[in-house]
């Protein structure tokens, strides 16, 4: 657990109840799951990481690119698989095993409860249980730099 994971964890629960709107980054009036992340790296670093182009919802599935993926390793610093969960890491899912990584979260909580917050698409903001079903969908972790 670091002081920056920490960090990133109060900032995204200030974020909670945020609706959902895809390609929006702005608290309080819509985001989605990347404008999460881009919101909290605006309040930690205070610009945004880079210029984000228009995307679709599937990001890139049609054609197989795993563009957000990218997108991470320019920006955030990887987490071994073998390493344990931790307040302010980044979550990258794939929603299906044959499909692009293509959602974004935050671990909130490890103890007693993993939890995790992330912008659900036709809900808002939320924190959500890291409940097995989610854990199998993490395709890789990250933390803050």
């Amino acid at each position: 657990m670091t002081a920056r994971g920490i960090g990133a964890v109060e900032v995204a629960r200030d974020w909670i109840g945020t609706p959902y709107r895809h390609q929006a980054a702005a608290k309080g009036a819509g985001t989605d799951c990347l404008g999460l992340v881009r919101g909290i790296w605006r309040e930690l670093y205070g610009t945004e990481p880079e210029a984000v182009p228009a995307y679709t919802a599937d990001w890139s599935e049609p054609e197989g690119v795993e563009r957000l993926w990218q997108a991470a390793l320019r920006h955030l610093v990887p987490v071994a698989r073998e390493a344990e969960l931790s307040p302010g890491q980044v979550l990258l899912f794939r929603m299906r095993d044959d499909a692009v990584a293509k959602h974004l979260g935050i671990v909130a909580e490890t103890a007693p409860v993993a939890t995790f917050i992330h912008a659900y698409s036709g809900h808002s903001v939320v924190e959500s249980p890291l409940s097995a079903p989610w854990l199998r969908r993490v395709a890789a972790r990250f933390e803050f730099p």
